[in-house]
C-alpha cells in the first residue's frame, strides 16, 4: 500500500502563501475559461442580463481586435505581490548574460515548453523576476495560444499581464507599430513539446520545423534571443509515453485536432506531497542568452531563413552547454534538437 506523504501542520505563513499563489495560477488556467463562461451564463439568466449583453457586445465586437494589437497590459496586475509568492514557491530565477539595447526590438525564443510554461509566465507575463529592472527599456509580451483569448472574462485577465495572441498580425504589430524596445516571447516548441517534458531526462526540443519565428525576425528586423529554462521540465511528473507507444499516438492525434496537448501529468497536492495537480517545489533557472543581430528583409529567401535558424540553434546549444553544469543535477544531461 502506498504511503501518503502529508504536509506538516506547522508550516510558515509565507510558504502557505506561496502554495496559495501557485494554486490560484494553475487552477485559473485549468478552469479560468470555464469560470468566465459560467459567470456570463449566470448573468444572462438573471435580472442582470443587460450587463452580460453589454460585456459580450464590447468584448467580441468593439474589443475583438485588442489581443492582436498589443493587448491591454496593466503594470498594476503584473506587479501584484502574489506573483512574488509564485516565484518563490519553486523558486524561479531570471538570469541575464548580456544587456539588451532598448533601441532594438527582440524575439525571445523560450525553451523548453514544459507542461504549463511556469517560468515563461513568471518572467515575461509578470514582474515576479523583475524583468523591467533586469532589462530596462524592454517591454515583453508573452504569446500563448490564440484560443485562450476566446473565453469571456478570462481573455481580459490574461491580457492584463501583457499577453497577446500568437498570430502573425499580433507579432508584426508589436514589433513594428509599438516602437523600439518592444519584444515578444514565443515558446518555440509549442504544445506538442510538452509530451517530452519528463523530469531529469534529456531535453528534447522541437525547433527545426519552426521557421515562422525566424522569418518573422527577418521581416521585422528584430533580434533573436535564445532563452533556456533549466528545470522547467521537472515541475510535473508525466505518464510514460515513449515515441511509438499507443498513448503517444493518441496524444499526438488529439493535439493535431484541438491544438492542445493532452498531457497526462501529476505533481503534488495542497496538503500532501504524493499526488495532485500542483507542481513540485523545484527550481527553474531561466538563462537569457546574447541577442543575434538580424538584418531586415521583407522577402527573405528560404536560404536566409535556413542560415538564421542554424545560427539560432547553435547559439541555443552553446547557451545550454555553458550553463548546464550550474543548474542541472545531471552532469551528463543532453540537449536534443528535432
Amino acid at each position: 500500500m502506498a504511503i501518503i506523504d502529508f504536509a506538516p501542520l506547522r508550516i510558515p505563513l509565507y510558504r502557505r502563501l506561496q502554495t496559495l499563489a501557485v494554486v490560484l495560477y494553475f487552477y485559473s488556467f485549468y478552469f479560468g475559461a470555464l469560470l468566465g463562461v459560467g459567470v456570463i451564463l449566470l448573468l444572462l439568466f438573471s435580472s442582470y442580463y443587460p450587463i452580460a449583453l453589454l460585456y459580450l457586445g464590447w468584448a467580441y465586437l468593439w474589443d475583438s481586435g485588442t489581443p492582436s494589437h498589443g493587448g491591454r497590459r496593466s503594470n498594476f496586475m503584473r506587479s501584484l505581490k502574489i506573483w512574488k509568492y509564485f516565484r518563490d514557491y519553486f523558486p524561479i530565477q531570471l538570469i541575464k548574460t548580456v544587456d539588451l539595447d532598448p533601441k532594438n526590438n527582440y524575439i525571445f525564443g523560450y525553451h523548453p515548453h514544459g507542461v504549463l510554461c511556469a517560468g515563461a509566465f513568471a518572467s515575461f507575463a509578470t514582474e515576479a523576476t523583475d524583468f523591467s529592472n533586469v532589462f530596462p527599456g524592454i517591454t515583453p509580451h508573452l504569446l500563448p495560444l490564440m484560443a485562450l483569448f476566446k473565453p469571456p472574462l478570462f481573455r481580459d485577465y490574461i491580457m492584463s499581464s501583457g499577453m497577446c495572441n500568437v498570430s502573425r498580425e499580433s507579432c508584426e504589430y508589436i514589433l513594428t507599430k509599438k516602437g523600439p524596445g518592444n519584444s515578444i516571447c514565443v515558446v518555440v516548441g509549442g504544445a506538442v513539446e510538452a509530451f517530452n517534458a519528463h523530469p531529469y531526462e534529456d531535453y528534447v526540443l522541437i525547433i527545426k520545423p519552426r521557421k515562422g519565428f525566424i522569418k518573422l525576425a527577418i521581416r521585422t528586423g528584430s533580434h533573436l534571443v535564445p532563452v533556456f529554462a533549466f528545470g522547467e521540465n521537472n515541475l510535473f511528473n508525466q505518464v510514460k509515453n515513449p515515441r511509438g507507444s499507443m498513448l503517444r499516438k493518441i496524444q499526438e492525434k488529439v493535439q493535431s485536432l484541438v491544438a492542445f496537448a493532452p498531457v497526462l501529468f501529476y505533481g503534488r497536492g495542497i496538503f500532501q506531497y504524493s499526488f495532485g495537480l500542483i507542481p513540485h517545489r523545484r527550481p527553474v533557472n531561466i538563462v537569457v542568452g546574447s541577442p543575434i543581430p538580424v538584418v531586415k528583409s521583407e522577402n527573405p529567401t528560404y536560404e536566409d531563413i535556413q542560415i538564421l535558424q542554424e545560427t539560432y540553434i547553435n547559439s541555443l546549444v552553446k547557451l545550454f552547454e555553458e550553463n548546464k553544469h550550474r543548474y542541472e543535477k545531471r552532469t551528463d544531461i543532453k540537449l536534443v534538437i528535432e
